[in-house]
């Protein structure tokens, strides 16, 4: 056997390449392409502390944030762990929504590594190439650079797992163009390179080809102490290497999207959805199907949460994520979504509340109430 064969490595590695003027870039990837490198909580362990130690280090000007292999940036979160957890929580007959150790700090530590990227003090440039899902959208979306290529796919299908769109998404989709944020949510729809710049969610478009000449670029690049100057530095640099993306099919259907979106109250705007004349219009369909099989509990948390979340800072809203994420995985849908997709792949959730009249606003205000008083969240210093 060969030797290297037994080498298992890191999930998350780390380089930084010397550039001009004595400054370095830091350049992490993600680690798990057999995954489409879903994010574990060992990965926002190791990218939380060396992101923290690239802040410090001042001679690191420049921080590049990418997944291995051609297929995903990062695909979203760890499934088969929290299921895991889930199971073990509600087979012990568990009643306190933070016991179930692994979720609290999995939710707690990603949210908290997703806002410190938001907040992150110098150019910090997401290569968000492929599937870039969920967990992904949380480490792209905060990026002071979010790039996307050709082959991009951007979506928060979390309505299919009994989950919501969270890692800020609440936040995110809230300020997406005439309302189509809550469409995303509640259908899942995927944006390509064009679309995902139209919703906010990416800056620029570069093709996949030319992500060595763009790693070259930032070595050569002539970085100076200023961190603001800096990102104005960057950005000059990949409009110069940026492409035209041309418009998706959310942008095609913006005006229907927007009446649809529109309809009323939850209910009126999911009947909307479901009757939109969709012939010979397969992204339509697809969303339709999806919405129509979709957890109804999905829907109104992703409809309460962007609501409140319209009014609330990126930091509150994570706060409030963190709530709603933990009640999910203690007694809500999300067990059973990941069940149907990966663990028994049935593909036949049973949802409960199987119906939106039986998820309605009073059975989600159940999920937002916090365990801590505000002083005593594990998010209370996030400012």
């Amino acid at each position: 056997m060969n030797p290297h064969d037994s080498v298992v490595e890191a999930p998350v590695l780390f380089e930084t390449r010397e550039g001009a003027g004595g400054k370095r870039i830091g350049i992490a990837t993600l680690n798990a392409p057999k995954t489409l490198n879903g994010l574990s909580l060992e990965m926002t362990r190791l990218l939380d502390a060396q992101l923290r130690a690239w802040a410090e280090d001042a001679a690191i000007a420049c921080v590049v944030l990418q997944g291995a292999g051609e297929k995903a940036f990062c695909a979203g979160g760890d499934l088969h762990g929290l299921y895991r957890s889930m199971r073990e929580y509600r087979d012990g007959g568990g009643e306190d929504i933070t016991s179930n150790a692994y979720a609290a700090a999995f939710f707690e530590e990603e949210y908290r590594l997703d806002y410190f990227i938001h907040t992150y003090s110098k150019p910090l440039l997401c290569w968000g190439h492929g599937i870039v899902m969920g967990g992904g959208i949380g480490l792209m979306s905060g990026a002071s650079h979010r790039v996307v290529t050709e082959r991009s796919r951007l979506a928060m299908p979390e309505i299919g797992i009994g989950l919501f769109p969270d890692v800020g998404g609440s936040w995110l989709l809230a300020r997406v163009l005439r309302g189509a944020g809550l469409f995303l949510a509640l259908t899942g729809a995927p944006l390509n390179a064009g679309d995902a710049i139209y919703a906010g969610l990416a800056d620029v478009c570069i093709d996949s080809g030319r992500h060595a000449a763009l790693l070259d670029a930032l070595v050569a690049q002539p970085w100076g102490e200023a961190p603001a100057a800096n990102r104005a530095a960057l950005s000059k640099l990949l409009a110069g290497m940026s492409m035209a993306a041309p418009p998706g099919p959310l942008q095609s259907h913006a005006e229907q999207v927007e009446a649809l979106v529109g309809a009323g109250s939850l209910e009126q705007v999911v009947a909307a959805i479901g009757a939109a004349s969709s012939d010979d219009d397969p992204w339509l369909q697809t969303a339709q199907a999806t919405l129509a099989a979709g957890a109804p509990g999905s829907a109104r948390l992703a409809w309460e949460l962007q609501r409140r979340a319209a009014d609330l800072s990126l930091a509150d809203t994570f706060r409030l994520e963190c709530i709603a994420a933990l009640h999910v995985a203690a007694h809500g849908d999300f067990a059973e979504g990941i069940r149907a997709l990966l663990i028994d792949k049935d593909r036949k959730p049973r949802w409960n509340p199987a119906t939106l009249a039986q998820a309605d606003a009073q059975w989600a205000q159940g999920f937002l109430i916090s365990p801590w008083p505000a002083e005593a969240h594990p998010l209370a210093d996030l400012a």
